[in-house]
């Protein structure tokens, strides 16, 4: 039946395309043999393995998969307990959305022994289990604890996915040591020198407390990370917790100095970026601010993390050389810029076919990363890039994913 299906969605694309790929059962067989069921939706691996045996690509629009005939496409259902249909779909990740909410709901109901708690200001609930498992109705029910940041309190939660865990573990264990070690504001007032204090007040991008927040936030992540990560028994949370305390003000204080660095940058290209502009820079000038957005935004530090502070700034002052050098060569800018939007629109393409609530593969987030790093490669190569980066060379990464 699988092989039926992926002849019938070669023989839906429109006959321009569907030419590359005759006769249509040899390349279901050789599509087949080469893939494993189930570990990527069956057109990201279709389009992805076509591409590779004859180097044409097939867009998402290019299949009518309405031409698909009924009893091939797969039908998701989802059934309570006493075997009665919630809801069905024929898209696997749109089902588990529609659901999440009712997921959250039964394993909140399937704890019933006091593992989810709210209100808690310490580690008084013992050690953590990575999984929790309950019988209900004769099924088994997987869910995976981790403590939520409530930002007065945590509370202790249990989600479907590892991911979502691990996502709202590292939060909130974050927001309970906070809870337990005396803030670095004091500390980081004493010792910021007065031109970092002054470029972090006058930062265009939300309140000063929010920013300091931020810079607080990535502190404690980094301290984590250099304890060897999370921790789930109380007595590691003890030793975590008073090496955050002996070293988060110092720690802060240094990711404040680079943040308030790649702060006072920026601030200093948005201020180039106004006024007049010749109509020869104007497609280059629009294009920095939208990276200066992508880059600098509320909560910028912990969401790229401390290791990246030092590569923001780079591309930052890459922005200053590119600036530098537009109005002598503005045509050479816009060759450059081309060839970044046609890769970038391929990302965009690539991120596009992720389904809704599934999780983001952390290869297809590092081309984000690359893209920056071509940015560099183009406009201000004597700055350096830790690889070497084409836009080639972003295209493998896109094609690999």
């Amino acid at each position: 039946m699988r092989h039926e299906l992926v002849v019938s969605l070669i023989k839906s694309l429109p006959k321009t395309l569907r030419r590359n790929f005759v006769p249509a059962p040899n390349y279901a067989d050789a599509f087949l043999a080469r893939v494993t069921p189930l570990e990527a939706p069956l057109l990201d691996s279709l389009e992805k393995e076509l591409r590779r045996m004859t180097g044409v690509e097939v867009l998402r629009e290019d299949w009518k998969l309405e031409q698909v005939p009924e009893h091939l496409k797969v039908t998701y259902r989802a059934v309570d307990h006493r075997n009665r249909k919630l809801k069905e779909s024929q898209d696997l990740y749109e089902l588990k959305d529609q659901l999440k909410e009712k997921v959250q709901q039964t394993l909140s109901k399937v704890a019933d022994d006091d593992i989810e708690q709210q209100d808690l200001r310490t580690w008084s609930f013992g050690e953590i289990p990575r999984v929790y498992q309950q019988k209900r109705g004769g099924y088994q029910v997987k869910a995976f604890p981790a403590i939520v940041d409530a930002k007065q309190s945590v509370e202790i939660k249990l989600f479907e996915t590892e991911y979502e865990q691990q996502q709202a573990m590292q939060a909130g264990q974050r927001r309970l040591i906070l809870l337990n070690v005396p803030s670095p504001i004091k500390y980081l007032h004493q010792n910021l020198p007065n031109k970092s204090k002054l470029g972090l007040y006058f930062n265009p991008y939300g309140k000063v407390l929010d920013l300091i927040d931020d810079c607080i936030a990535c502190g404690v992540d980094k301290l984590i990370e250099e304890q060897g990560g999370l921790v789930w028994e109380p007595e590691k949370f003890e030793a975590l917790k008073e090496h955050v305390r002996a070293e988060l003000g110092d720690t802060v204080v240094e990711i404040a100095k680079q943040v308030e660095t790649i702060l006072t940058t920026a601030f200093s290209i948005n201020k180039k970026l106004k006024g007049r502009v010749d109509l020869s820079m104007a497609f280059a000038l629009s294009d920095i601010k939208a990276q200066l957005e992508a880059l600098i935004y509320r909560g910028f530090a912990t969401d790229c993390g401390w290791k990246r502070l030092p590569d923001i700034l780079r591309y930052m002052k890459a922005i200053e050389r590119r600036m530098e050098k537009l109005p002598i060569d503005p045509n050479k800018d816009r060759i450059q810029l081309l060839k970044i939007e046609a890769v970038t629109k391929e990302y965009q393409e690539l991120k596009n076919k992720i389904p809704k609530g599934a999780v983001v593969p952390e290869a297809v987030k590092e081309i984000h990363w690359m893209l920056q790093e071509l940015r560099v490669s183009f406009f201000a190569q004597q700055l350096g890039t830790p690889y070497p980066v084409s836009d080639k060379r972003v295209r493998n990464a896109i094609e690999n994913c």
